[in-house]
């Protein structure tokens, strides 16, 4: 049987890749470290790996999203303008990638990794309850963070959700799962508008993404549980494994490999 002209089993294959990095992705973001290339990896060509990623990533965020709804979780106040923010960030960023090689935001980012890695490291866990801040500075921390990683996300995007989180949790006080609900909230929006771009261009192969979809809602389901229920137990070692993979893949970006 064939799917999108495509071995039925090779699809379910690349949905047990999507089921994994949506799981990952939902616990500390970075799914597409791992979804993108199972895409490739299964001989879909570049815009169809991500434009069919953009759909089953789309619907498996929109899983993990509710489900932060339905607990508490979403700042509403904090949370829609920081999706106005992200989304502007977003478009210029795009616009900038045109006019700047990428490769000097690559080497930038080698540099900080470790730096954020560090800092992880000193830092013994995450915040279980939020920390003291009035509304106006913190507000202004994920607008601003929402706007710079948006940018950095229509330029390059990798880690996006990991690099707000970190943001949300450290600079703007807020505790674990209202972050993680927060950062969700963006990457959903964000993901609507990356994918009717790509519906629109005509790069989504819609049975394979549909039939991804159902992994990814399912891996975003159980890993938006998981941190709910486990906090900072869980998403320590998650943004670890996120940071390492991000700087493997842009070394082998580098090297013109990957």
């Amino acid at each position: 049987m064939m799917i999108s002209g495509y071995p039925i089993w090779v699809v379910l294959l690349i949905g047990v890749g999507v089921f994994c990095a949506a799981f990952m992705d939902a616990i500390g973001g970075g799914g597409g470290i791992i979804s993108v290339p199972v895409y490739l990896l299964a001989g879909l060509p570049t815009h169809n790996a991500l434009g069919t990623n953009k759909l089953s990533s789309c619907l498996g965020t929109a899983a993990s999203t509710l489900r932060y709804i339905k607990n508490g979780f979403v700042d509403w106040p904090l949370a829609v303008p920081s999706v106005v923010f992200a989304l502007v960030g977003a478009h210029f960023g795009t616009r900038l990638q045109l006019m700047v090689d990428e490769a000097y935001l690559k080497y930038m980012l080698l540099l900080v990794l470790p730096v954020v890695a560090f800092i992880l490291l000193k830092q013994k866990s995450f915040p279980e309850s939020r920390g003291e801040m009035a509304f106006a500075p913190r507000a202004a921390i994920v607008w601003s963070a929402s706007l710079v990683i948006g940018l950095y996300d229509g330029f390059y995007g990798p880690g996006t959700g990991t690099f707000l989180l970190l943001i949300f949790c450290n600079l703007a006080k807020l505790d674990l799962r209202s972050a993680s609900g927060n950062v969700k909230i963006v990457n959903f929006s964000s993901n609507i508008g990356a994918l009717a771009t790509a519906l629109a261009a005509g790069t989504v192969l819609i049975p394979v993404g549909l039939i991804a979809a159902v992994f990814s809602i399912a891996g975003h389901y159980l890993g938006a549980g998981v941190t709910i229920k486990n906090g900072a137990k869980i998403v320590k070692p998650v943004i670890f494994l996120v940071l390492g993979l991000l700087a493997v893949k842009i070394i082998l970006e580098l090297f013109g490999i990957a």
